[in-house]
C-alpha cells in the first residue's frame, strides 16, 4: 500500500492539475510533489500524469485514481477525527455546507450551538453540487433548490427572499421615484442566475425578455462586495446581507416575488438515526424560523 503522503501529493496535483499550486496548498515544494507522485507511479504500475509543453495533465489512470481516492481521503479524515471527538466524550457531526450560506448565515451563528451543546463537535466541509452523503460519510448537508437530493431525506428550512438592493452612494446620484428606475441603475449580475434582473423586469409588468449589460460575477460573495463598493444594483438573498442590510451599508430597493419554489433543506442520509444530527436539525429550524 502506496504511504498517505504519497496520496495526499497525487490527489493535490490531480485536484489543481498543477504540482506548483499542490506544493503551496501543501507546504512543500514543486520538486517534493513531484518527485512523490513519482514515487506513487512507481508503486503502482501506471502513469498518472503526462506532461503537454510544461503542463501535467492527467491521463485515464490518472482520472480514475482521482475520482476514488478524493472520497477515500475524505472518509479517512473522517474516521481519525471521529476518533478524536470519542476521546474527549464528544460527538462528531459532519456536514457539508454551501460556501457563501456557511460564511455568511451558519458559522456566525454557530457561537449559539456550541454553547448549548458543548458536547458536539462540528467538521465542515464546503460543496457545490450534490453527491452520495452516504458514501462521503456525511451526516447531514444544508442543501438549496428543489428537494431533490438522491439518497437523502429531506427536511425544508426556509425559502430564498430574493431582494433588490443599493449601496446609499449609488442612490445618492440616482434618485429613484418608481421601481422602472430601478434600470436607471448600473446592473450588477450573478453568472449562475443571468435571468434575475429579466424576472424583475417582467414582475413590474415590463418585458420578461429584455437583456442588461452590466459587470458580471461569479460568485455570491464578490456580488456583495461589489454593491457594497457602489459599483451597481443587485439582486441577493436577504439572509445573505443582514448585517450589511441592518448597518445601513445596503439599502433595499425592491423585493422578487419567489416563483421557483426553490428553498434552503437539511439533507441527511436515508434512515439515518443519529442523535447529534437531530439536535443540530432542531437547532438550526430554530434559527431559520427566527429570521422570518
Amino acid at each position: 500500500m502506496p504511504s498517505l503522503a504519497l496520496m495526499r501529493s497525487f490527489e493535490a496535483a490531480a485536484r489543481h492539475e498543477s504540482y506548483t499550486m499542490a506544493a503551496e496548498e501543501l507546504g512543500v515544494t514543486q520538486s517534493a510533489v513531484s518527485r512523490q507522485v513519482r514515487e506513487l507511479e512507481a508503486a503502482i504500475g501506471v502513469t498518472l500524469f503526462r506532461r503537454i509543453g510544461r503542463a501535467v495533465r492527467l491521463s485515464k489512470a490518472g482520472r480514475a485514481l482521482r475520482d476514488e481516492l478524493t472520497g477515500d481521503l475524505e472518509r479517512l479524515s473522517g474516521t481519525i477525527n471521529r476518533a478524536i471527538a470519542a476521546g474527549d466524550g464528544a460527538s462528531l457531526l459532519t456536514m457539508a455546507v454551501l460556501p457563501t450560506f456557511a460564511t455568511r448565515w451558519l458559522v456566525p451563528r454557530l457561537p449559539d450551538f456550541k454553547a448549548r451543546h458543548p458536547g458536539i463537535e462540528l467538521d465542515l466541509h464546503s460543496y457545490t453540487t450534490p453527491f452520495s452523503l452516504e458514501e462521503r460519510r456525511m451526516d447531514l448537508a444544508i442543501h438549496f433548490g428543489q428537494s431533490d437530493w438522491p439518497g437523502a431525506q429531506l427536511r425544508r428550512l426556509f425559502p430564498e427572499n430574493l431582494v433588490v438592493i443599493s449601496a446609499p452612494v449609488l442612490l445618492r446620484h440616482h434618485r429613484l421615484e418608481t421601481d422602472t428606475q430601478t434600470f436607471d441603475l448600473p446592473l450588477l449580475h450573478l453568472t449562475s442566475r443571468p435571468d434575475l434582473w429579466s424576472r424583475y423586469h417582467s414582475q413590474l409588468g415590463l418585458d420578461r425578455g429584455a437583456v442588461f449589460p452590466g459587470m458580471r460575477f461569479d460568485q455570491f460573495s464578490m456580488l456583495i462586495v461589489a454593491a457594497v463598493a457602489g459599483l451597481g444594483a443587485a439582486i441577493l438573498p436577504s439572509y445573505l446581507i443582514e448585517e450589511e442590510l441592518t448597518s445601513g451599508v445596503l439599502t433595499e430597493i425592491g423585493q422578487i416575488t419567489n416563483t421557483t419554489n426553490s428553498a434552503y433543506y437539511i439533507a441527511t442520509p436515508t434512515g439515518q438515526k443519529n442523535g447529534a444530527v437531530q439536535v443540530f436539525a432542531e437547532w438550526i429550524s430554530k434559527q431559520a424560523r427566527a429570521r422570518r
